[in-house]
């Protein structure tokens, strides 16, 4: 799965913004924290749930399942809103 090119990713240092352009079908903004910012940056290469979870385990120390559990969320949202091809 990938990030598609009709949504773009800003990082304003304190929050992640993803923003639709305009031949995005969602019109809108999504706002996260870091974690968000990490995997819109893992989905701009192809990329499976997996591997994500795989490399923000690197880089958190979370309770078990929490990074999975918060991974998998993510993923369905933007696939709700159509920013990722699978």
């Amino acid at each position: 799965m990938k990030l598609r090119k009709d949504f773009i990713v800003h990082d304003t240092g304190k929050e992640t913004m993803l923003v639709a352009t305009g031949k995005a079908k969602f019109s809108g903004i999504v706002k996260g924290n870091k974690m968000l910012g990490n995997v819109l940056e893992l989905l701009k290469k192809d990329t499976t749930e997996a591997q994500i979870v795989r490399t923000l385990r690197e880089q958190y120390d979370a309770p078990e399942g929490k990074i999975e559990s918060d991974v998998h969320k993510v993923i369905v949202e933007l696939k709700k809103i159509g920013a990722i091809d699978d």
